[in-house]
């Protein structure tokens, strides 16, 4: 840890605030937030056996820190959204821009205009979406158009302008769809309202707007005013057509938001379900990238926190997530969407297991997932990621894990008669061998033949030391044994706090076991899982046996000079890096071996090669 930040650590306040970590060349390479930042920044340096592998790489590279104090969670939430927007860190997870989709805009002005636009302007405009498909916005715009006769044209109907006749009305007033506020023929207060009817709507709340207009309705035919009857009649009628066709998912007439993230190796898509009066009005996915080893709890948060930053909508009384979030971020969370509600009602976080809101929680999940795979398809396509091979395909299968095994370490052990003993870990990444990652273990915390002993000190070693923060975290361990070893494994990795989905396999019967089952899992011998679990597991064993062998020579070597008088260790490896060997140090001179060991030691290497 550099002196700079040992200080910095040391002076840090505990209120709420933002955190940035800078590397060596000044760059942010990471923005969070916190409600203690002494106690959230600390965290980071205080045991690095605990850090995930994407945040032990980050912390290798933190050279300084600063912080922002906030007065409020809210305030760190709202400023970290900002700050990674406009540095976009290295080790922050990204958010697919949503620069693309279109808006439905209400403009700031005197007799609003509603139109699509893709660009969002802080110049006081109501602004709706963004929506995933244009097609469905326009369906909307028509629909508003063929209720509420608003104006089309880009006049500026400024009250000196109206006053004076500057303009004059066009088709849109002949046909009906327009009531000519640019003539003066339609009050500012009459417009105003039916703006709000449009705001009603867009916000799902059609049920309430249809009561106010059929009262309104039957105000007008009570005061035999039957013409304006008949076109608020046409607008219920419309509006009816549009709740109709709007699906009812809950019997329960409740405003909710549903939120389900569907993850992969190194992105996820989030998808956003509006219920508003129990039916779906909308939803919505988000692309996550660079999500590495977060935690789906930590994606969820960034998913919301992106979402309600850029919603203008109605807030909900309820939001449905499929797990909790961290305690930190919900309590934020919890306050933003709770200080935009129009009664600032505190919002319930449910995570629903039975029932309706459990079945409408996997809809929503099975639209994430649906979407993730698209889009990974796509990566395919442009060559960005490789294909997912089958043998990965079927080992995710069949060890029941979230996701597919990208990367893969396999741990052998190797010695003779507890002598020289050692592990070997391989990696492979994608299905093939990734030779620059093979570590190589010589184990000295045991005496004798432990093979236990031996699987627990190697991964706790490449888990818990400095291998750790060097290379990323593996999907699946895989270690070359049976239930025992297998257990075993496990039960150091939760030693150090992790939890990496490990697996045995046995070379008698080609078993895989894996930690706490009774019985193994058999495969046929054409699997492409059980094909790649050899393979990876015959590499550690060369890799292991080789590693071992050359241990063993090199000590044979060194005890035949050092029985020498004269030749320690040190002489030993010095005299075998600067002639290559002992059968080529035989066939030297007294004087040339001089150079290397001094006059008195050559003289009697000398002599026990030549007596």
């Amino acid at each position: 840890m550099a002196p700079d930040i040992r200080e910095k650590l040391a002076t840090l306040p505990t209120s709420p605030g933002v955190y940035r970590f800078l590397n060596v060349k000044g760059t942010v390479i990471y923005v969070g937030k916190a409600k203690n930042l002494r106690n959230r920044v600390r965290s980071y340096f205080q045991d690095p056996a605990r850090l995930t592998g994407k945040t032990a790489v980050m912390v290798g590279h933190i050279t300084d820190l600063e912080v922002i104090i906030t007065s409020s969670e809210v305030e760190a939430l709202i400023l970290e959204n900002n700050l990674i927007k406009e540095l976009r860190p290295r080790y922050n997870v990204n958010l697919k821009d949503d620069k693309s989709y279109p808006y439905l805009i209400i403009t700031n002005e005197r007799f609003p205009r509603i139109f699509l636009t893709r660009q969002v302007r802080r110049d006081g405009s109501l602004y709706f979406g963004p929506y995933t498909e244009a097609h469905q916005l326009r369906l909307i715009l028509d629909l508003i158009g063929s209720i509420f006769p608003v104006r089309s044209c880009k006049y500026k109907l400024t009250e000196e302008a109206v006053a004076s006749g500057k303009y004059k009305v066009c088709l849109d007033y002949h046909i009906h769809k327009c009531k000519g506020p640019c003539e003066g023929l339609q009050c500012e207060e009459e417009y105003a309202g039916m703006i709000r009817e449009i705001v009603q709507l867009l916000k799902g709340r059609t049920a309430g707007l249809v009561r106010s207009l059929t009262a309104d309705m039957q105000q007008k035919a009570a005061s035999l005013k039957f013409e304006e009857a008949a076109a608020v009649k046409t607008q219920i009628d419309g509006l009816k057509r549009y709740a109709d066709r709007q699906k009812v998912v809950s019997a329960d007439p409740a405003d909710r938001d549903l939120f389900a993230l569907a993850a992969g190796p190194d992105d996820a898509c989030g998808v956003v379900f509006k219920i508003r009066e129990g039916k779906l009005i909308g939803s919505r996915h988000l692309y996550l990238t660079n999500t590495g080893s977060v935690a789906t709890s930590g994606l969820l948060s960034s998913l919301m926190e992106h979402y309600y930053l850029e919603t203008q909508d109605l807030m909900p009384e309820e939001i449905l997530l499929q797990e909790p979030l961290p305690d930190e971020e919900s309590e934020a969370l919890r306050q933003l969407v709770s200080s935009r509600q129009p009664e600032r009602k505190a919002v319930r976080f449910v995570i629903p297991k039975i029932g309706e809101k459990a079945q409408l929680l996997a809809m929503c999940l099975e639209n994430a997932e649906h979407h993730l795979h698209e889009f990974m398809l796509q990566k395919q396509k442009r060559g960005e990621i490789a294909r997912v091979p089958p043998s990965l395909e079927a080992l995710k299968k069949l060890l029941r894990l979230e996701r597919i095994p990208e990367r893969i370490e396999c741990f052998d052990n190797s010695h003779i008669q507890g002598s020289d003993y050692v592990s070997a870990m391989v990696t492979f990444v994608s299905g093939r061998p990734k030779k620059s990652d093979y570590r190589k273990f010589r184990l000295k915390s045991f005496v004798g033949s432990d093979d236990y002993a031996a699987m627990h000190e190697a991964l706790t070693r490449r888990y818990g030391g400095s291998l750790a923060g060097e290379l990323p975290m593996p999907d699946l361990v895989i270690v070359d044994g049976g239930k025992g070893q297998a257990n075993v494994a496990a039960a150091a990795l939760r030693e150090l706090g992790l939890d990496l989905p490990v697996a045995g396999l046995a070379k008698r019967l080609e078993e895989i076991w894996l930690p706490n089952e009774r019985d193994p899992h058999n495969l046929p011998k054409t699997s492409p899982a059980l094909k790649l679990l050899q393979q990876m597991r015959d590499e550690a064993h060369r890799f292991a046996v080789t590693y071992h062998r050359k241990l063993r020579t090199s000590r044979t070597i060194r005890t035949e000079l050092t029985d020498i008088p004269g030749v320690g260790e040190k002489t030993a490896e010095r005299l075998l890096r600067q002639f290559g060997s002992v059968e080529a140090l035989s066939s030297l001179s007294a004087e040339e071996i001089s150079s290397v060991a001094g006059k008195k030691t050559a003289e009697s290497i000398y002599r026990h090669f030549h007596p």
